[in-house]
């Protein structure tokens, strides 16, 4: 479309708004919102839906993306839950709506680059503000999240920025191995190295340990084969040596996951987390046998969770932390089935991306939310939902023909 139209024009803004989003996403979930209405609103004013629907039917992943929102739009017809519940879980999903979205504007590679640069602004402000809140510089500062005390994160809480951090130590990395001039590639290894400071020191969230160190693996291997896997592995060692011997709170979370996993006990179930979450995901286990191929229905897994675990000594919960279980709770082995489909085709295409940095990026986007939806309900959450959206429809909207 002619960048000289009103329509034209109108796309443009589109792209930009959309790109903007790299920033907001580790920021300001109010910015997320007022960001994704605008794109939302200049993708349809925009118009040429000829071509834009085009672009949607030739993408496995966005045709993926949309199957699986659709399952759980499909949800709200069945099952039984507590009044609103249907459309406040199946509103959670939308950012499954904007990967078909995202993927149309981001075909021109410029507005990719700007997209990426926009996001490693808001992660070096966030370990920016991150180092800062520990010095005590900005207590009881409005414009953060409360309750994250000398640890957690910057602006946002424990494991959202662990995560965050893993996935731009990743991302930095990568973007250093590209870097041909030494002076930019030595920035952004500092960069990696400070995220990887922001997973161990700063985030007290195992799932980032976990993350990270996967990352890493695949790091590696990238750069040095399979001699690279032994080298992420002392690597991995050192770091989590020289954590466990310098941060108290570092030793603190590895030893309640020893302490607790040892003393569980399916009839003494605890308030501490890792013995609750076996207790979750035990009960929700048995929701979805109780419902296995279409599951109880969208949104029905608080009701259902109570009434399963009615007279239990276990905390109720709103979700089980954990995407998997959640999702099959509430559209059964089909819509687990449709979430695992839609990773695979990330997978499976992702050697197809416009350029190797996006390859490795979407497969450490793919890690990063598989194992992270072990131990947490990331498309629930709202800045892991839309992180995942955002980068999928980035790194997508490069996707080559078959035979290109």
């Amino acid at each position: 479309m002619p960048p000289d139209t009103p329509a034209g024009r109108t796309e443009q803004l589109g792209r930009h708004a959309a790109a903007l989003l790299g920033f907001s996403i580790p920021i300001s979930v109010a910015l997320d919102n007022i960001l994704l209405v605008l794109v939302a609103v200049l993708w349809l004013a925009g118009g040429d839906f000829k071509r834009k629907f085009a672009d949607i039917a030739a993408s496995p992943v966005a045709l993926a993306a949309l199957a699986l929102f659709a399952m759980m739009a499909a949800g709200v017809l069945y099952g039984s839950r507590y009044p609103g519940d249907a459309l406040r879980f199946l509103a959670k999903y939308a950012d499954l709506l904007f990967i078909p979205i995202f993927i149309t504007l981001f075909r021109d590679a410029r507005v990719r680059e700007l997209a990426l640069r926009w996001f490693c602004a808001a992660m070096v402000l966030t370990f920016v503000v991150a180092e800062l809140r520990i010095l005590g510089l900005l207590i009881d500062n409005p414009v953060l999240p409360r309750g994250l005390g000398f640890t957690g994160g910057a602006f946002k809480l424990s494991i959202t920025h662990g995560l965050l951090a893993a996935f731009a130590a990743f991302l930095f990395a990568l973007l250093a191995q590209r870097e041909p001039h030494w002076p930019q590639r030595a920035l952004f290894a500092a960069l990696a190295l400070v995220a990887v400071k922001n997973v161990f020191l700063v985030s007290i969230s195992r799932t980032a340990y976990l993350v990270l160190t996967l990352l890493a693996l695949y790091y590696f291997f990238i750069q040095f084969g399979k001699r690279g896997l032994g080298i992420a592995c002392v690597v991995m060692a050192a770091l989590f040596a020289g954590a466990y011997g310098g941060s108290e709170a570092f030793r603190e979370r590895v030893g309640t996951v020893v302490a607790e996993t040892g003393e569980w006990r399916s009839q003494w179930p605890s308030r501490e987390s890792v013995t609750v979450r076996q207790e979750w995901y035990r009960y929700s286990l048995d929701i979805v046998l109780d419902h296995p191929l279409l599951g109880a229905g969208t949104g029905s897994f608080p009701r259902a969770y109570a009434e399963r675990a009615k007279g239990a000594n276990t905390p109720l919960t709103p979700n089980p932390h954990n995407e998997y279980l959640l999702i099959a709770v509430q559209t059964g082995l089909v819509g687990l089935a449709l979430l695992l489909h839609l990773f695979w085709q990330q997978l499976r295409l992702s050697a197809r991306l416009a350029t190797p940095i996006e390859t490795h990026l979407v497969r450490g986007l793919v890690i990063t939310m598989a194992v992270g939806c072990v131990f947490n309900s990331l498309l629930l959450d709202h800045t892991e939902g839309l992180l995942y959206a955002w980068f999928t429809g980035l790194l997508y909207g490069g996707l080559r023909s078959p035979s290109g």
